[in-house]
Order: C-alpha cells, then sequence, then structure tokens
C-alpha cells in the first residue's frame, strides 16, 4: 500500500472518529462506515479495535 493511500485512509478514520465522539452519529453508523472505509482503501485488519 502506498504511504499516501495510507494516510488518507487514517485521516478519513481519525474524522469518522470525531463525528462518533461528537454523537453525530452512532456505533453502528461508525462500524458500518469504517469496514466501507476498510473496504475502499484495501486495508484487511483493524489494528484500532
Amino acid at each position: 500500500m502506498d504511504i499516501k493511500k495510507l494516510l488518507r485512509y487514517t485521516m478519513q478514520l481519525a474524522m469518522l472518529k470525531q463525528l462518533l465522539t461528537k454523537k453525530l452519529i452512532d456505533e453502528n453508523e461508525y462500524s458500518l462506515i469504517q469496514k466501507r472505509l476498510m473496504k475502499d482503501y484495501g486495508i484487511v485488519s483493524n489494528i484500532t479495535a
């Protein structure tokens, strides 16, 4: 995986976590979006879990 792609994924994941923290999305929405991001960016393991 190239470093730019990994950085983009990491930034999107951080923004997603902020939405969850601010209660703008719930745990289920967070999980669904996270799984989609993982699929889109080819991430096979969630090391933040």
